[in-house]
């Protein structure tokens, strides 16, 4: 497997973990010391993963459970070494965001080192 088609798995449990509201899956896809942030329509945001693991948590019912939009676009990804950099856009919580996140490949696995987002609607 290539390693886009490696951090294309990522993203994609990534984007499965907002889905099931499933914080075990998120910590999975994200390294211990990763930061989330970015800026929600009250303002800056800055989590840590468990943080965010606990803000995903909390979505109930489940993006899946209660039928909402799927739609998930990686729009860029760009491989130096061990380390990527991958331009995203998905539809959660009835917003579209824009994400980009910082990725490195340790003992051969592809996690999320830190997200950026932008809510564009």
């Amino acid at each position: 497997m290539s390693e886009a088609k490696r951090i294309e798995a990522c993203v994609q449990r990534y984007y499965a973990s907002l889905r099931a509201s499933d914080p075990a899956m998120v910590r999975e896809v994200f390294h211990p010391s990763a930061r989330i942030t970015g800026y929600l329509p009250d303002g800056l945001h800055e989590m840590s993963v468990e943080d965010f693991a606990g803000f995903v948590e909390a979505q109930q019912p489940s993006p899946d459970a209660s039928g909402a939009d799927r739609m998930l676009e990686i729009l860029s990804c760009e491989v130096a070494g061990d380390t990527a950099a991958v331009r995203l856009r998905e539809s959660y919580l009835g917003m579209i965001f824009l994400d980009t996140f910082g990725m490195l490949r340790i003992d051969g696995r592809w996690t999320i080192y830190n997200k950026l987002f932008h809510v564009e609607s």
